[in-house]
């Protein structure tokens, strides 16, 4: 579920946030289950204790997990549904735009796009 394929492009905190809600969307971490605690998760993945601390703040912080009182952290009802909507909203805003120019770049059209993504969508 969660590995610890760390790139150099963002600090882990960042990037252990990202794979939690990635878990979210893929439905490998479900609405209501807790996380591992931070020990746990600093051990599995060989990361400092802060730094899985940090992570799992900015996940209470926007509002996708909250912290049950001697119990550990929980993922909230509704977290999914607001993670696929925040990143759909990211994906049109900031991915989209660059990689329609790149369409255009390359001269292809919709027809083609389409077709090619109708053939992808067929084999999942």
């Amino acid at each position: 579920m969660i590995t610890s394929d760390w790139t150099d492009d963002q600090p882990i905190y960042r990037q252990l946030r990202d794979k939690v809600v990635n878990a979210i969307i893929e439905g490998d971490l479900k609405e209501g289950e807790a996380l591992p605690s931070v020990r746990a998760i600093a051990v599995d993945l060989q990361i400092n204790p802060i730094t899985a601390s940090k992570a799992y703040q900015e996940l209470v912080a926007e509002g996708l997990v909250e912290k049950r009182r001697g119990l550990g952290m929980f993922i909230i009802d509704g977290a999914r549904h607001r993670v696929l909507e925040d990143e759909r909203r990211r994906f049109l805003q900031e991915e989209w735009p660059r990689i329609v120019e790149r369409v255009l770049s390359l001269g292809l059209d919709r027809e083609r796009l389409l077709a090619i993504f109708d053939e992808q969508e067929g084999t999942k």
